[in-house]
């Protein structure tokens, strides 16, 4: 496995690459690799030949108060686990490398899908993935980007920018990796305490009640919403929000469910921590 941290050299080991009739897959990610990065990892190196891990703490998707400086960083640690994988470059630039012009970087701007949802409580986030995940599909070339259903709303921000921008990308996602309580795999896990871990469970929980209504056939958004936060409630959980979005575009679905893909999904925080998570209900076309 190769460590690489400048820009051409990324450029040109995967053009080279291309040349020579391999694909790339990408794996974007902030580091601090856990169980949802592996898996991500394993289905990069299924679909194409080689596979490139970036790890890159992106200023740009946190705000002035949000938690930067104490995000986990051990990258001797994620090359160890990488390695194991079998991932062939781990692309690990500096924040001068990718962001030279400073402040006055470009950015990609997405819109009213990056102000719902947990944009309205981050309402840099989003426009910063976009801008840096577009640098990386430039940088790296791959074939396909692998992403985590998990982060739901950026998993549908980034197909918009593949498909707005026309980058020759094609995205897989891969579904949520969680612990055995349920909670969903997180970096930001580490921020909780063992009493605290216990409660964070309670956000998947809560979903899978509202998931177990929809197959037992409920339609209505509200209903679904409210099974939610009362599931949340009676654990002590006081949501962010709990909202019931089309899985594509992240608009309100509508009060009666039509056929159709829908992103149930919430932000809470437990302790220090922030955490998302979501699931995917589908209504089937009738005959």
């Amino acid at each position: 496995m190769e460590l690489i941290t400048e820009i051409e050299a990324m450029r040109e080991g995967s053009r080279r690459w291309h040349r020579q009739g391999e694909t790339v897959a990408l794996v974007p990610t902030m580091g601090a690799f856990h169980a949802g990065h592996l898996a991500l990892m394993r289905r990069a190196r299924e679909l194409a030949s080689r596979t490139v891990v970036s790890i890159f703490v992106n200023p740009l998707q946190f705000g002035p108060h949000e938690d930067l400086s104490r995000y986990p960083r051990r990258l001797e640690a994620d090359l160890q686990a990488a390695q194991a994988m079998g991932v062939d470059v781990v692309f690990a630039p500096s924040e001068a490398v990718m962001y030279p012009a400073g402040e006055e970087t470009a950015r990609v701007e997405m819109g009213r899908i990056a102000q719902v949802l947990c944009g309205r409580f981050r309402p840099i986030h989003f426009n910063g993935v976009a801008t840096v995940v577009a640098k990386l599909f430039h940088i790296v070339e791959p074939d396909w980007a692998v992403f985590g259903q998990k982060d739901g709303q950026q998993v549908a921000i980034v197909r918009k920018l593949v498909r707005d921008l026309n980058f020759p990308v094609a995205i897989e996602v891969v579904p949520t990796v969680r612990e055995a309580s349920g909670l969903a795999m997180s970096s930001r896990n580490e921020y909780l305490s063992a009493d605290e871990r216990l409660k964070a469970a309670g956000l998947y929980a809560a979903l899978r009640e509202a998931e177990e209504r929809f197959r037992a056939g409920e339609r209505e958004r509200q209903a679904l919403v409210s099974v939610v936060e009362t599931a949340l409630a009676a654990r002590g959980i006081e949501p962010e929000y709990v909202e019931l979005v089309d899985a594509d575009e992240l608009r309100p679905a509508p009060e009666q469910l039509v056929p159709g893909r829908y992103l149930l999904a919430l932000a809470a925080w437990v302790g220090q921590a922030r955490l998302i998570d979501n699931v995917v209900l589908e209504v089937a076309a009738t005959a």
